[in-house]
């Protein structure tokens, strides 16, 4: 069938779950048997989220195909299990770029190029491009920002146009947030209706309308806000807090918001949607009854996005493991030698956090050696694992100087040092070894009994290595290579066989964790944690 389009904006306030939203709307209509994705318009100016701290954007996002992306895609791929690419996640910076230089090549003969025509059509380039593959039947299109920003209208505008020229093929789902004022104990729906308005003045009609709640909206509510929205009374829903995110397609199928979008886009919904597997994670997590605690020593451990794929990796893995997830968060600059035991002694298992910087990183030495020397189940995830490869130089092989040339560039024992791919580069934005690349693992290690293969994929984010100059010395020493890019022999996987269980992996396996295909180097983790915990308290070990 032609490609359906569902664009889904935003009112009220930011942060309200377009996203959470689009990926239940995208994992029920995948159940249904449809081929979807979804791709995300960001209206700020930078070309992508990649030179951003995640004090501003939260995680940056990689792509297989090496684009890095808002953190919203990470949602898209654990709750459909399809890979994104970077068709997937487009930016106003993206669009200025590409307009710009088209204008220079001479593309517009001469033409003053304007937001109208020339971006809002770059815009509608972009949003089509998945469509024209032939690959899809239904492309889910989330507007960032807030209905009423500036910086989202050029994105609606194309919108708007885009939903006339499709004669039928699209619809527009609104998210907005119904407040509920405690000192006169009632719900608001004004704000919703403001939203809608302000929509409607851009030449946009909502054909859905989903109201984010922390309290149950009844019906005649719903139904007065269809009313003065113009918009049919079963074509509002409300999305009310659950105590998970991946109980919101449940929700949201109860609703029968599925079967809804299918008829205004014209398709008999027919049967159920096959969410068997779904609804057994969903059980798991429900049926859990014992915990397993993991620490996570990071530097942005204060916000909530920072680690938010590492976050729900190791969710996927607990459940999996018939687990609740205690996982504590430890600021990175408050760990040293004298308190690590302190902080560190109740953690079934640890993971040191990816970043970049000199900020908290010796913080993570002292967690890493304590971690090592009382043999925790411990996993360092691309700095975390160069952190590893410091550590393990300065209090094992003795070179106490070893340093990343990233946070020591006269180190004269540079064991983490800059790829020699990245030597000649001086642009920040977009130039690190990024994206998918094979590793070959060997078969009896911990990865390589996890993976049960010997040849993987994993992304990529990062410009230092492990310098292969000092890899017999780790060896002899105790920590193996275990796993390297066939081609190039990077190093991308350290560990240390001695020990229950001390991995460290260049790459990220994070982004490929989905809710019906965990990462399996998290459930090996996992496991250890659950075994080491069993171990302490007596308990009968896991599996």
């Amino acid at each position: 069938m032609e490609p359906k389009y569902i664009f889904v904006t935003g009112g009220v306030v930011s942060s309200l779950g377009k996203g959470i939203i689009s990926a239940s709307l995208a994992c029920l209509l995948k159940a249904r048997g449809y081929r979807v994705t979804i791709q995300k318009y960001d209206p700020y100016i930078n070309i992508d989220p990649g030179t951003l701290n995640p004090y501003e954007h939260g995680e940056c996002y990689v792509t297989t195909d090496g684009r890095e992306t808002d953190l919203d895609l990470g949602h898209y791929e654990r709750f459909t299990n399809v890979c994104t690419t970077k068709a997937n996640n487009v930016t106003t910076g993206r669009i200025y770029q590409n307009v710009i230089d088209k204008e220079r090549r001479g593309d517009y003969l001469g033409k003053t190029v304007q937001i109208i025509p020339h971006i809002t059509d770059e815009i509608k380039r972009n949003i089509m491009l998945l469509g024209n593959t032939g690959d899809y039947d239904f492309i889910i299109t989330e507007i960032g920002g807030t209905v009423g920003d500036i910086e989202s209208l050029p994105f609606l505008e194309a919108v708007r146009q885009l939903s006339w020229e499709m004669e039928g093929n699209s619809i527009c789902m609104h998210l907005t947030y119904v407040p509920f004022l405690h000192a006169a104990k009632e719900l608001k729906t004004k704000p919703t209706q403001h939203s809608v308005k302000k929509l409607q003045e851009l030449g946009i009609q909502p054909d859905i309308l989903i109201l984010r709640t922390e309290h149950d909206i009844p019906a005649g509510m719903r139904r007065k806000i269809a009313q003065f929205c113009n918009v049919a009374p079963n074509a509002v829903f409300q999305s009310i807090d659950l105590p998970s995110i991946y109980e919101v397609p449940v929700a949201m199928h109860a609703q029968h918001l599925d079967e809804v979008v299918l008829g205004k886009l014209g398709v008999n919904p027919e049967g159920e949607p096959h969410m068997t597997p779904w609804m057994n994670f969903l059980d798991k997590m429900h049926s859990a009854k014992q915990t397993v605690t993991i620490g996570l020593v990071g530097k942005y451990v204060e916000l909530q996005d920072a680690y938010k794929s590492i976050n729900e990796a190791l969710f996927q893995a607990a459940t999996y493991c018939d687990r609740k997830l205690d996982l504590r968060y430890i600021h990175s600059e408050k760990v040293n030698n004298a308190n690590a035991a302190e902080l560190l002694k109740e953690m079934d298992g640890v993971i040191v956090a990816p970043g970049f910087g000199q900020r908290g990183i010796e913080g993570k030495f002292a967690a890493l050696k304590w971690c090592r020397e009382n043999d925790i189940p411990t996993f360092g995830i691309c700095l975390g694992m160069q952190c590893m490869v410091i550590e393990f130089a300065r209090d094992v092989l003795g070179l106490t100087n070893a340093n990343s040339t990233e946070m020591d560039p006269s180190t004269p024992n540079n064991v983490i040092d800059l790829m020699d791919e990245q030597k000649s580069i001086s642009n920040m934005g977009g130039t690190m070894r990024l994206g998918a690349y094979e590793c070959k693992l060997e078969p009896e290690s911990i990865a390589g009994k996890a993976y049960g293969k010997t040849i993987v994929s994993e992304r990529h984010r990062h410009r230092f290595e492990f310098n292969s100059d000092y890899r017999q010395r780790y060896e002899q020493a105790g920590m193996k290579c275990t796993g390297e890019n066939p081609k190039t022999h990077l190093v991308e996987i350290v560990e240390v066989p001695s020990l229950r269980w001390f991995m460290g992996t260049q790459y990220h396996p994070e982004y490929t964790s989905t809710v019906l295909n965990p990462n399996p180097l998290f459930l090996s983790f996992m496991k250890a944690a659950i075994d080491y915990q069993a171990e302490r308290t007596n308990q009968q070990p896991t599996n």
